[in-house]
């Protein structure tokens, strides 16, 4: 070997050690607390991406996210008057409404503001959630560790003391342990509510899209039209398992379509009827409806709000598309066809205020009737499909952050991450819509619940954006009153109009989300209680050694891998192992499942290992991290992973010992070049001899890992039982006793979610007291 490549060599060696000594510091970061995570927020925000493909994502996000919205025109007139039109200008002031509430809502609220708030590229109220997580201590597990600021995705601006409101704010979330829950709740109630969407979407987009079959024959009465809605949506809801892969491409030139249809209809009727309706955008005559109507002017809100529905999909379903794509998805096709669409059912609707309980289907010319059927079921059937998906995606996010009880994630594409169906959620959801379909039986009704599930879920997110503004984005305080008068004062008005209607029908979202809402914090609270149990009983370093000293205990070959949830130290239930088997593997791995408040964590950075010492012991603690919206990977098995990532940890391991022991005195490149050649370096560093006995004690250490794999690998788990102490109340006994362990009795085990094979699978049953 050359003088030169000795020296090309370890120039570019020696950086990548230094880099190994810094991610492997000398402390024991895995009983440690995270500090404050520094760096910055990458939004998901398409630069870099090209035109070409900006162009491709936004026509496939037509056809996964705008078909709920799409679909409103089909029910929105007939529930704002559903006792008929008394003035003929009342037309206007609705016409009126509804453009500008378009116009804040969807479009400045969600396109241009909400999507910025993504987590890398992850939207929804989890999203939001995680985001103040990560920036502020608001989470109510102490899970956190110092690498976890290295994770490439885990990167946050945090407010600087010069913006002092921001920093108020963050340190009042921090310290007050009322607000962290009730972060944590709202999160859930407003996932509860978005749930109740993919229950109500169905029922009332199909039951509208059929409801044209009425106009067309006196033969379809309204209870047929009931049951071929219903069987319709046992079709949708029984094809979930096939998947929704290449949705965008297959759903996208059917909403198109109906988009396009919608907008020349509503311009063939803007000039056949009454062009005057353009008058609609001037605000004067949202005044002159209310001050004519009173009450019911306040009333009939319940059902302008339905023009928004859906809207919560544009911000949870950009993780499939990009924020650029949806920007122009929506600016360029969707909101003026719905312009030219509500506008063209104003104009008919001026000359014909009789036909107001059918107005999209009495407005089509009857050319157009039958194919605008078709498509209008076909549309109502890819918008139910779109709510329904986004429910399976946000109960995986929750239930990857430890907020939903166990259910089985099925991944229906390997070219989709995102696509997961849930077969217990998704009988739940065609159960559920069935029954409204059956019992509601009109879309008047139905609407009544629909508005309530909208406005109250986007009402939470707006609450959140106020402190994402604050906190995160650090905002001026003027830019955020100008947010809450002009967004979050109209959602109020919507809220106080759609709570009105609550004894009629819109008490189902409520109960509907309460259900969830405490099946979601039973297992939550349960799940923390369990975790703190863990901590203040896991099993001491002194402990440990004094285990790995007894004369008793025999090594037995094979790798044995021991699941936990705790992620600082050792699971109390190694010693109740112990105590009843006195006998080890010769290779020892904790490996702990957390989840990260990100979306995703790249796999080069999910395993973070740590050595317990005696090193005699071959004993590794390991912390798996996962993003909520990463998959499994059931074509690479677990242990594979895990058992590579071990080893390039112990040759890591080794780099650092021996800079940490002889540190290289070169600080610059300058420095480094003045010596000449390998050999001298390494003798600067330690004696030769000695380097090399470390590398084949590090060989040897490797090799005992490769025999005991070899020799098998057996996958312990912790199945531990829990019950409420002697000392707890009955509230306590009837959520812990009674809920909690009915719901674990009923529900997957954690054993399926990394594809333990049954036959290496080994449980060890503990009871807590909590």
């Amino acid at each position: 070997m050359s003088k030169d490549n000795n020296n090309n060599e370890h120039e570019n060696n020696y950086p990548e050690i230094l880099e190994r000594k810094t991610k492997l510091h000398r402390h024991d970061s895995l009983d440690l607390e995270a500090a404050n995570v520094k760096g910055h927020n990458n939004g998901h925000d398409s630069k870099g991406v090209s035109w070409g493909v900006v162009l491709s994502l936004a026509f496939q996000s037509i056809g996964v996210i705008y078909g709920d919205i799409g679909t409103s025109p089909l029910y929105v007139y007939a529930s704002t008057f559903p006792q008929g039109i008394k003035n003929k200008d009342d037309i206007l002031g609705v016409l009126s409404l509804i453009y500008y509430t378009i116009t804040l809502l969807p479009l400045v609220k969600y396109v241009f503001i909400v999507l910025r708030a993504n987590d890398n590229g992850k939207g929804g109220t989890f999203a939001l959630y995680s985001l103040l997580c990560r920036n502020a201590k608001v989470g109510l597990l102490p899970s956190q560790e110092v690498e976890d600021q290295q994770v490439s995705n885990y990167k946050l601006e945090l407010p600087t003391k010069q913006l002092g409101l921001s920093l108020k704010i963050k340190t009042f979330l921090e310290k007050t342990t009322f607000i962290k829950y009730l972060l944590l709740i709202v999160t859930m109630l407003s996932t509860s509510l978005v749930i109740g969407d993919g229950v109500l979407t169905p029922s009332i987009s199909v039951l509208s899209a059929v409801g044209g079959l009425k106009e067309a024959s006196s033969y379809f009465t309204e209870g047929r039209v009931v049951w071929i809605s219903v069987g319709i949506l046992i079709v949708l809801f029984s094809a979930q398992r096939f998947g929704t892969d290449k949705v965008g491409y297959s759903f996208a030139p059917i909403v198109s379509i109906w988009l396009l249809l919608n907008a020349g209809i509503g311009v063939h009727n803007f000039v056949k009827y009454d062009p005057t309706v353009v008058k609609a955008v001037n605000p004067w005559y949202i005044i002159q409806y209310f001050t004519r109507n009173g009450k019911d002017a306040w009333v009939s809100l319940g059902g302008v709000v339905l023009c928004v529905t859906g809207t919560e999909a544009l911000f949870a379903d950009v993780g499939h598309f990009s924020v650029r794509s949806i920007q122009l998805s929506m600016s360029s096709v969707v909101y003026p066809a719905l312009m030219l669409t509500y506008s063209g059912q104003a104009s008919y609707l001026r000359l014909h205020q009789d036909k107001v309980s059918n107005a999209f289907y009495n407005a089509i010319p009857d050319p157009m009737y039958w194919p605008m059927f078709v498509v209008a079921v076909l549309a109502a059937i890819i918008a139910s499909q779109a709510m329904i998906s986004g429910t399976f995606s946000i109960i995986q996010q929750s239930l990857a952050l430890g907020c939903f009880p166990r259910v089985k994630i099925v991944h229906t594409s390997i070219e989709f991450e995102g696509q997961v169906y849930i077969p217990e959620v998704n009988y739940i959801l065609m159960l559920a819509s069935v029954f409204v379909t059956v019992a509601f039986r009109t879309t008047e009704k139905i609407g009544h619940a629909y508005g309530i599930a909208v406005v109250f879920a986007e009402t939470i997110t707006s609450s959140f954006m106020v402190l994402v503004m604050i906190v995160i984005w650090k905002r001026h305080i003027l830019w955020v009153i100008l947010y809450v008068c002009c967004i979050m004062s109209v959602e109020f008005l919507y809220l106080s109009s759609v709570m009105y209607k609550f004894p009629h029908g819109g008490y189902f979202p409520i109960a509907f989300a309460s259900i969830l809402l405490a099946t979601m914090f039973i297992w939550n609270y349960v799940y923390r209680k369990k975790y703190y149990y863990e901590m203040e009983n896991k099993v001491s370093p002194d402990c440990l050694k004094e285990i790995g000293t007894r004369t008793k205990l025999r090594r037995v070959p094979g790798l044995a891998i021991f699941y936990s949830e705790l992620v600082h130290g050792i699971p109390p239930i190694f010693t109740h192992y112990v105590e009843n088997i006195p006998a080890l593997h010769s290779v020892l791995v904790f490996a702990s499942v957390k989840s990260l408040p990100i979306s995703t964590v790249p796999i080069e950075e999910r395993f973070l290992f740590r050595r317990v010492d005696p090193r005699e012991l071959n004993v590794f603690r390991c912390v798996v991290r996962y993003g909520y919206a990463d998959t499994r990977n059931e074509e690479e098995p677990f242990e594979t992973m895990l058992i590579q990532r071990l080893k390039e940890f112990m040759r890591d391991d080794f780099w650092v010992q021996v800079t940490d022991n002889n540190p290289p005195t070169p600080t610059s490149k300058r420095e480094f070049d003045s010596h000449c050649t390998e050999e001298e370096y390494i003798k600067d560093v330690d004696d030769e001899n000695v380097v090399q006995s470390k590398e084949e004690a590090l060989e040897n250490e490797i090799e005992v890992i490769d025999k005991a794999w070899r020799a098998g690998v057996v996958h312990m788990m912790g199945e531990s039982e829990v019950m409420a102490s002697k000392r707890s109340g009955i509230g306590k006994r009837i959520v812990i006793d009674l809920a909690f362990n009915f719901l674990k009795r009923n529900l997957r085990q954690t054993d399926k979610m990394f594809n333990i094979p049954r036959k290496r699978l080994l449980k060890v049953g503990m009871t807590y007291e909590l």
